[in-house]
């Protein structure tokens, strides 16, 4: 209230130093007709009420009305006006000057409004891309009372949640907005003002229902603000939940996925063995026979499925270790020749009487990797290859120099995967879903490749054509210490 009394004294000083300045100099220094004055005293009046308003533009016109009586129409030094045109063109200026104020003053308060609304989307459009970057929930909840104060200035903001019970407060004197006013405005859901302290509580509502409320002071925000804020809260909120949520469900989804194929493969892969191990064992026990041959035959049953057991058992294992990052490799420059040649001696039992088709550029520089996970991770892709394709079909593995990488793929003839599943062939325990009963094996060949290439720093893919068969291909860096030398 003092500073507005104390911009009006000042206002009216001026307007009326303005009118007996412009009385001095067209009664003192420069002559001029009636008109060029009036004009010159209703400019002096919308230039001061676009300052200080209407009310000191009407105090400034009333005197302008008074000086220009008395300084310029006759009988001049006077008050009394003897012509009745004088009197005409007084009472036409006082109306002009006064509506002119009044428009001005209008324009003006609209310009003001207008750049305060203009503020205000600005300090919101802020606000709400903050609220948009938080995800979690607890984060949330401490940051809107942070991010109200950076976004509109306030001294001090509060949240109120009664779910938990709890107040979430930011600024300086936050601890001063009054707990009692913040549950008041929640349960009678409306917004409260105290004008003397210069605070707002607002009820924050989901649709109709409140869930919340917010406390703020030391900031000026209109009614529209207010529910606009509370607005943006209500949806970042329930927003952070429904993230939050989405993401539990997808775990539990991703979790019951896993424990599936888990259980397919343990029912399926480790049962088979078991089941010819049970078999052999139950045939020695109860016919004892005495041929030496068939004897042979059930031990040698026993002794495969027990190493497909042991196989079956150190993937598993291979494969935490892999996540966890607990294998260390040893990368050297390798021949790529190399790695081919180790991995099909590796499988020259398994690939014994189908054909293998190499083509292998010539002069290939050697790659930077771990010489015995590189092959390992070839042989998972050619023992792939074997399984899912017919015996008399030819697996093809080429090689070649792409930029500043090495890539190998292996090829088969097999049935080829469909594009949903492409999606999802390297996840851990799954199986093409038209072969999972047809071929054995646990689903982690693919996984186990594809995280040894990645871990030397290269990448896996894979290219199918349903009825056509696969290509998977991998690359691995081409080692710079040669490639520079070359």
């Amino acid at each position: 209230m003092q500073r507005f009394l104390a911009g009006r004294i000042i206002g009216i000083a001026v307007s009326l130093a303005v009118v007996a300045g412009i009385s001095f100099f067209y009664r003192h220094i420069l002559h001029v007709n009636q008109t060029t004055v009036a004009l010159s005293f209703l400019l002096a009046i919308l230039a001061v009420s676009a300052v200080w308003g209407m009310a000191v533009s009407v105090a400034m016109s009333l005197v302008a009305v008074v000086a220009f009586n008395y300084f310029f129409l006759p009988p001049v030094g006077t008050l009394t006006i003897t012509d009745p045109q004088n009197w005409v063109a007084l009472f036409a200026f006082l109306v002009t000057s006064i509506v002119g104020s009044q428009l001005s003053s209008r324009i003006r308060t609209e310009a003001d409004e207008a750049h305060q609304r203009r503020r205000e989307v600005e300090r919101l459009y802020q606000f709400s891309r903050k609220l948009l970057g938080e995800g979690n929930v607890i984060q949330l909840m401490n940051a809107i009372p942070d991010y109200i104060v950076e976004s509109f200035e306030a001294g001090a903001a509060a949240l109120f949640l009664p779910q938990k019970d709890k107040f979430y407060r930011s600024g300086f004197g936050a601890a001063h907005l009054d707990e009692d006013k913040m549950k008041q405005a929640l349960l009678l859901d409306e917004i409260s003002a105290d004008t003397q302290q210069g605070q707002y509580f607002i009820p924050i509502r989901l649709g109709v229902r409140p869930i919340g409320s917010l406390g703020i002071s030391g900031s000026q925000l209109s009614r529209q603000s207010l529910d606009a804020i509370s607005t943006l809260v209500a949806i970042a909120i329930e927003r952070a939940r429904a993230v939050e949520q989405l993401g539990q469900t997808e775990a539990e989804r991703q979790g019951e996925r896993l424990k599936s194929a888990l259980l397919d493969s343990i029912t399926h892969d480790f049962r088979t063995p078991l089941t010819s191990m049970k078999a052999a064992v139950s045939s020695l026990l109860s016919s004892l026979p005495s041929d030496a041959k068939q004897t042979h035959e059930l031990l040698s049953i026993i002794n495969e499925e027990c190493d497909r057991l042991n196989r079956l058992v150190e993937e598993a294992g291979e494969m935490a270790k892999l996540e966890a990052g607990e294998i260390a490799l040893d990368l050297a420059p390798v021949p790529v020749e190399e790695i081919i040649q180790t991995a099909l001696g590796h499988c020259s039992a398994s690939l014994s009487g189908r054909p293998v088709d190499l083509r292998v550029s010539t002069d290939l520089p050697p790659v930077r990797a771990d010489r015995e996970r590189a092959k390992e991770a070839l042989v998972q892709l050619i023992d792939n290859a074997n399984l899912y394709s017919a015996k008399d079909q030819p697996i093809t593995i080429t090689a070649e120099l792409t930029g500043d990488t090495i890539t190998m793929s292996v090829a088969d003839r097999g049935p080829g995967i469909d594009e949903f599943e492409q999606t999802m062939i390297f996840d851990k325990f799954y199986r093409g879903k038209d072969q999972r009963y047809l071929v054995r094996g646990t689903g982690m060949g693919l996984p186990i490749a594809k995280a040894l290439i990645v871990a030397q720093q290269g990448t896996i893919s894979v290219t199918s054509q349903l009825g056509h068969g696969s290509v998977f291909a991998f690359t691995l860096p081409v080692d710079r210490g040669r490639k520079e030398g070359r």
